[in-house]
């Protein structure tokens, strides 16, 4: 008994002594933006009609709404700078090259209720569109 005593012991100092070296979590801070524009580069864009994706693009994102995609490249070959849209000093550039894009895309999956659980799935759609 003394020794799983003493066991648990040196379990807890391991644990608190492992603990104490983690690095502190950087500050917190309130996001940026948003943004009157901005501008995501050199993505690849899946629009999700089962098509390979596009791209590279420069997507322009302006009052919450996607205003132009902006093919600026081939996979395998260097971006056209001369394609891309143009920043000013308002426009917020994110480079993303590699990456991906899946714009539209919103709860694909969901439990709409039913009879059992008091609610019927075309209310919730209904307060979705609200």
């Amino acid at each position: 008994m003394k020794f799983l005593k003493l066991l648990f012991l040196f379990f807890l100092a391991g644990t608190f002594s492992v603990m104490a070296q983690m690095p502190d979590a950087p500050d917190r801070t309130d996001g940026e933006g948003p943004y009157e524009r901005l501008i995501i580069r050199g993505v690849h864009l899946i629009d999700g009609t089962g098509s390979p994706a596009t791209g590279p693009v420069d997507i322009v994102v302006e009052g919450n709404r996607i205003k132009s995609v902006q093919t600026v490249g081939y996979p395998g070959l260097p971006i056209n700078e001369n394609r891309r849209p143009e920043a000013d000093e308002n426009t917020k550039v994110i480079e993303a090259e590699g990456m991906y894009v899946l714009p539209g895309f919103f709860d694909m999956h969901a439990h709409t209720g039913g009879g059992s659980q008091g609610t019927t799935p075309e209310y919730v759609y209904k307060l979705w569109l609200a």
